[in-house]
Protein backbone atom coordinates (compact mmCIF):
# COMPACT_ATOMS: atom_id res chain seq x y z
CA UNK A 1 0.00 0.00 0.00
CA UNK A 2 0.91 3.61 0.27
CA UNK A 3 3.28 5.58 2.64
CA UNK A 4 0.40 6.71 4.74
CA UNK A 5 -2.44 4.41 3.56
CA UNK A 6 -6.16 5.53 2.90
CA UNK A 7 -8.97 3.77 4.64
CA UNK A 8 -12.36 4.75 3.38
CA UNK A 9 -15.29 3.82 6.10
CA UNK A 10 -18.65 3.06 5.08
CA UNK A 11 -21.33 1.86 8.07
CA UNK A 12 -24.62 1.78 9.92
CA UNK A 13 -23.02 3.20 12.77
CA UNK A 14 -24.56 6.77 12.94
CA UNK A 15 -22.66 9.21 15.00
CA UNK A 16 -25.06 10.18 17.67
CA UNK A 17 -22.66 6.90 19.55
CA UNK A 18 -19.05 6.26 20.33
CA UNK A 19 -19.20 3.75 17.47
CA UNK A 20 -17.72 5.53 14.67
CA UNK A 21 -14.69 7.33 17.21
CA UNK A 22 -13.94 4.06 18.82
CA UNK A 23 -13.60 2.20 15.17
CA UNK A 24 -11.45 5.45 14.18
CA UNK A 25 -9.23 4.88 16.95
CA UNK A 26 -8.57 1.29 16.75
CA UNK A 27 -7.84 1.70 13.10
CA UNK A 28 -5.44 4.76 14.18
CA UNK A 29 -3.81 2.61 17.04
CA UNK A 30 -3.34 -0.14 14.46
CA UNK A 31 -1.66 1.92 11.93
CA UNK A 32 -0.95 5.98 12.81
CA UNK A 33 -0.28 7.12 9.56
CA UNK A 34 -3.40 6.19 8.24
CA UNK A 35 -6.03 8.57 6.38
CA UNK A 36 -9.57 7.60 7.21
CA UNK A 37 -11.59 9.42 4.86
CA UNK A 38 -15.54 8.98 5.70
CA UNK A 39 -17.82 8.01 3.02
CA UNK A 40 -21.24 7.08 5.12
CA UNK A 41 -21.88 6.57 8.33
CA UNK A 42 -25.38 7.06 8.03
CA UNK A 43 -26.29 4.50 6.08
CA UNK A 44 -29.88 2.33 6.92
CA UNK A 45 -29.26 0.09 9.68
CA UNK A 46 -28.91 -3.42 8.11
CA UNK A 47 -28.97 -1.82 4.64
CA UNK A 48 -26.45 -3.68 2.57
CA UNK A 49 -27.88 -2.41 -0.79
CA UNK A 50 -27.47 1.05 0.22
CA UNK A 51 -23.61 0.41 1.51
CA UNK A 52 -23.09 -1.68 -1.82
CA UNK A 53 -24.32 1.52 -3.59
CA UNK A 54 -22.00 4.46 -2.03
CA UNK A 55 -18.74 2.16 -1.93
CA UNK A 56 -19.36 1.35 -5.93
CA UNK A 57 -19.69 4.73 -6.53
CA UNK A 58 -16.83 6.05 -4.26
CA UNK A 59 -14.83 3.81 -4.91
CA UNK A 60 -13.70 4.96 -8.48
CA UNK A 61 -12.38 8.14 -7.22
CA UNK A 62 -9.85 7.01 -4.38
CA UNK A 63 -6.50 6.13 -5.88
CA UNK A 64 -4.73 3.00 -6.54
CA UNK A 65 -3.95 0.80 -3.14
CA UNK A 66 -6.76 2.21 -0.71
CA UNK A 67 -8.47 0.27 1.52
CA UNK A 68 -12.43 0.13 1.83
CA UNK A 69 -14.02 -0.58 5.19
CA UNK A 70 -17.93 -1.55 5.08
CA UNK A 71 -19.27 -1.56 8.16
CA UNK A 72 -23.14 -2.58 7.20
CA UNK A 73 -24.75 -5.09 9.09
CA UNK A 74 -22.39 -6.43 10.98
CA UNK A 75 -24.53 -9.42 12.74
CA UNK A 76 -22.82 -10.84 15.15
CA UNK A 77 -23.86 -15.05 14.79
CA UNK A 78 -21.43 -17.57 16.45
CA UNK A 79 -20.43 -18.54 12.84
CA UNK A 80 -20.47 -14.73 11.30
CA UNK A 81 -16.99 -13.86 9.71
CA UNK A 82 -14.90 -10.98 8.12
CA UNK A 83 -13.31 -10.87 5.45
CA UNK A 84 -10.67 -9.12 3.00
CA UNK A 85 -10.72 -9.19 -1.17
CA UNK A 86 -8.40 -7.35 -3.61
CA UNK A 87 -10.37 -5.82 -6.64
CA UNK A 88 -9.19 -3.28 -9.13
CA UNK A 89 -5.93 -2.26 -7.07
CA UNK A 90 -8.07 -2.01 -4.15
CA UNK A 91 -8.68 -3.91 -0.69
CA UNK A 92 -12.32 -4.09 0.26
CA UNK A 93 -12.94 -5.72 4.31
CA UNK A 94 -16.38 -6.20 4.97
CA UNK A 95 -18.72 -8.56 6.72
CA UNK A 96 -19.24 -12.03 4.91
CA UNK A 97 -23.60 -10.82 4.53
CA UNK A 98 -23.62 -10.55 0.63
CA UNK A 99 -22.81 -6.50 0.34
CA UNK A 100 -19.07 -7.69 -1.69
CA UNK A 101 -21.23 -9.63 -4.28
CA UNK A 102 -23.55 -6.77 -4.89
CA UNK A 103 -20.30 -4.19 -5.66
CA UNK A 104 -18.20 -7.07 -7.57
CA UNK A 105 -19.64 -9.88 -9.83
CA UNK A 106 -18.20 -13.07 -10.19
CA UNK A 107 -16.20 -15.29 -7.48
CA UNK A 108 -13.69 -13.70 -4.88
CA UNK A 109 -11.14 -14.67 -3.87
CA UNK A 110 -11.21 -13.58 -0.17
CA UNK A 111 -9.45 -14.26 3.21
CA UNK A 112 -11.28 -15.06 6.67
CA UNK A 113 -10.09 -12.48 9.36
CA UNK A 114 -9.32 -13.77 12.63
CA UNK A 115 -11.71 -12.90 15.52
CA UNK A 116 -11.65 -13.26 18.88
CA UNK A 117 -14.67 -15.54 20.60
CA UNK A 118 -15.17 -12.91 23.54
CA UNK A 119 -14.17 -9.60 21.65
CA UNK A 120 -17.43 -6.72 22.32
CA UNK A 121 -17.00 -5.23 19.15
CA UNK A 122 -15.73 -7.75 16.33
CA UNK A 123 -15.69 -5.18 13.12
CA UNK A 124 -13.30 -3.35 15.30
CA UNK A 125 -10.98 -5.76 15.99
CA UNK A 126 -11.50 -7.73 12.29
CA UNK A 127 -10.77 -4.03 10.65
CA UNK A 128 -7.94 -3.21 12.65
CA UNK A 129 -6.12 -6.56 11.97
CA UNK A 130 -6.60 -5.67 8.54
CA UNK A 131 -5.93 -2.21 8.17
CA UNK A 132 -2.85 -2.53 10.39
CA UNK A 133 -1.51 -5.60 8.32
CA UNK A 134 -1.71 -4.15 5.08
CA UNK A 135 -0.74 -1.02 6.11
CA UNK A 136 2.72 -2.16 6.98
CA UNK A 137 2.64 -3.46 3.28
CA UNK A 138 2.16 -7.00 3.89
CA UNK A 139 0.41 -9.35 1.06
CA UNK A 140 -3.05 -10.29 1.43
CA UNK A 141 -2.28 -13.72 0.76
CA UNK A 142 -0.50 -13.96 4.20
CA UNK A 143 -3.99 -12.24 5.92
CA UNK A 144 -5.97 -14.94 7.99
CA UNK A 145 -6.93 -17.96 6.03
CA UNK A 146 -8.58 -18.57 2.45
CA UNK A 147 -12.34 -17.91 3.15
CA UNK A 148 -13.89 -19.60 0.55
CA UNK A 149 -16.90 -19.07 -1.31
CA UNK A 150 -18.87 -15.84 0.01
CA UNK A 151 -22.48 -14.94 0.89
CA UNK A 152 -24.28 -14.56 -2.16
CA UNK A 153 -27.12 -11.82 -2.97
CA UNK A 154 -29.03 -11.06 -5.85
CA UNK A 155 -28.48 -7.52 -7.45
CA UNK A 156 -31.38 -5.57 -7.97
CA UNK A 157 -31.49 -5.42 -11.70
CA UNK A 158 -34.23 -4.06 -13.88
CA UNK A 159 -36.60 -6.41 -16.25
CA UNK A 160 -36.08 -5.93 -19.59
CA UNK A 161 -38.32 -6.91 -22.67
CA UNK A 162 -37.75 -5.21 -26.65
CA UNK A 163 -39.32 -1.60 -25.33
CA UNK A 164 -39.78 -1.85 -21.90
CA UNK A 165 -37.51 -1.39 -19.08
CA UNK A 166 -39.29 -2.17 -15.44
CA UNK A 167 -37.14 -0.82 -12.59
CA UNK A 168 -37.23 0.45 -8.88
CA UNK A 169 -36.16 2.95 -6.94
CA UNK A 170 -33.41 2.03 -5.53
CA UNK A 171 -32.53 4.67 -2.53
CA UNK A 172 -33.57 8.17 -1.55
CA UNK A 173 -30.53 10.85 -1.53
CA UNK A 174 -30.41 13.64 0.68
CA UNK A 175 -31.40 16.17 -1.55
CA UNK A 176 -34.90 13.73 -1.92
CA UNK A 177 -34.09 12.72 -5.43
CA UNK A 178 -35.29 9.66 -6.57
CA UNK A 179 -32.64 7.24 -7.88
CA UNK A 180 -33.69 4.08 -9.74
CA UNK A 181 -31.78 0.98 -10.72
CA UNK A 182 -31.49 1.16 -14.32
CA UNK A 183 -28.05 2.60 -15.64
CA UNK A 184 -27.13 4.11 -18.87
CA UNK A 185 -25.97 1.02 -20.64
CA UNK A 186 -28.87 -0.68 -20.26
CA UNK A 187 -31.22 2.73 -21.10
CA UNK A 188 -29.27 2.74 -24.39
CA UNK A 189 -29.16 -0.69 -25.20
CA UNK A 190 -33.02 -1.34 -25.19
CA UNK A 191 -33.79 1.82 -26.05
CA UNK A 192 -31.64 1.89 -29.57
CA UNK A 193 -32.20 6.35 -29.46
CA UNK A 194 -36.02 5.40 -29.65
CA UNK A 195 -38.85 8.38 -28.16
CA UNK A 196 -39.55 7.25 -24.19
CA UNK A 197 -41.98 7.65 -21.68
CA UNK A 198 -41.01 7.17 -18.17
CA UNK A 199 -43.41 6.27 -16.10
CA UNK A 200 -44.23 6.22 -11.46
CA UNK A 201 -47.12 6.15 -9.34
CA UNK A 202 -49.99 8.44 -11.38
CA UNK A 203 -47.90 11.12 -12.65
CA UNK A 204 -47.77 12.21 -16.01
CA UNK A 205 -44.97 10.62 -17.65
CA UNK A 206 -41.49 12.11 -18.25
CA UNK A 207 -40.58 12.04 -22.11
CA UNK A 208 -37.20 14.53 -22.32
CA UNK A 209 -33.67 13.23 -21.27
CA UNK A 210 -31.90 16.13 -19.44
CA UNK A 211 -28.48 16.57 -18.88
CA UNK A 212 -28.78 19.28 -15.73
CA UNK A 213 -31.44 19.69 -13.01
CA UNK A 214 -31.66 23.14 -14.22
CA UNK A 215 -32.90 22.19 -17.91
CA UNK A 216 -36.26 22.59 -16.72
CA UNK A 217 -38.10 25.34 -14.96
CA UNK A 218 -37.49 25.62 -11.29
CA UNK A 219 -40.22 23.35 -9.49
CA UNK A 220 -40.55 21.10 -12.27
CA UNK A 221 -39.28 17.56 -13.07
CA UNK A 222 -37.01 15.99 -14.74
CA UNK A 223 -35.11 12.34 -15.79
CA UNK A 224 -30.90 12.42 -16.34
CA UNK A 225 -28.70 10.34 -15.98
CA UNK A 226 -26.94 10.88 -12.58
CA UNK A 227 -22.74 10.85 -11.69
CA UNK A 228 -23.06 7.48 -10.91
CA UNK A 229 -25.06 6.61 -14.16
CA UNK A 230 -28.14 5.80 -12.52
CA UNK A 231 -31.23 7.17 -14.03
CA UNK A 232 -32.96 9.76 -11.70
CA UNK A 233 -36.08 11.45 -10.99
CA UNK A 234 -35.53 15.04 -9.76
CA UNK A 235 -37.64 18.28 -9.52
CA UNK A 236 -35.09 21.30 -9.89
CA UNK A 237 -34.97 23.16 -6.44
CA UNK A 238 -37.52 20.65 -5.34
CA UNK A 239 -38.13 17.02 -3.53
CA UNK A 240 -39.23 14.61 -5.92
CA UNK A 241 -39.62 11.41 -3.73
CA UNK A 242 -42.27 13.66 -1.49
CA UNK A 243 -43.53 15.40 -3.98
CA UNK A 244 -44.51 12.18 -5.87
CA UNK A 245 -44.75 10.07 -3.06
CA UNK A 246 -41.97 7.78 -3.88
CA UNK A 247 -39.78 5.45 -2.04
CA UNK A 248 -37.53 2.02 -1.97
CA UNK A 249 -38.82 -0.16 -4.24
CA UNK A 250 -41.49 1.37 -5.87
CA UNK A 251 -41.41 0.17 -9.59
CA UNK A 252 -40.63 2.61 -12.23
CA UNK A 253 -41.06 2.17 -15.99
CA UNK A 254 -39.74 3.07 -19.07
CA UNK A 255 -41.72 2.04 -22.21
CA UNK A 256 -40.27 2.89 -25.48
CA UNK A 257 -41.96 3.46 -28.64
CA UNK A 258 -42.05 0.05 -30.44
CA UNK A 259 -39.94 -0.84 -33.25
CA UNK A 260 -40.86 -1.61 -36.91
CA UNK A 261 -42.25 -4.65 -37.82
CA UNK A 262 -39.36 -7.34 -38.54
CA UNK A 263 -36.78 -5.11 -36.81
CA UNK A 264 -34.74 -6.80 -34.22
CA UNK A 265 -32.89 -5.88 -30.87
CA UNK A 266 -30.84 -7.68 -28.75
CA UNK A 267 -31.91 -7.86 -24.80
Amino acid sequence: MRNRPIISLTTDFGLRDYYVGALKGALLRACPEACLVDVSHAVRPFDIVEAAFLVENARIFFPEGSMHLIGVHCAYAPDFRFVVVQRDGHYFAAPDNGVLSLIFEGELDARSLPVSDHGAFPVMEAFALAVGHLGAGQTLDTLGVPAGPLMERVGLRPVTTRSRIRGMVMRVDNFDNVQVNIQRETFERIGRGRPFSLFFKRHDPITVLSHHYADVPEGEPLCWFNSAGYLEIAVNMGRAATLFGLKEEDVVEVVFEELPEGSVTRI
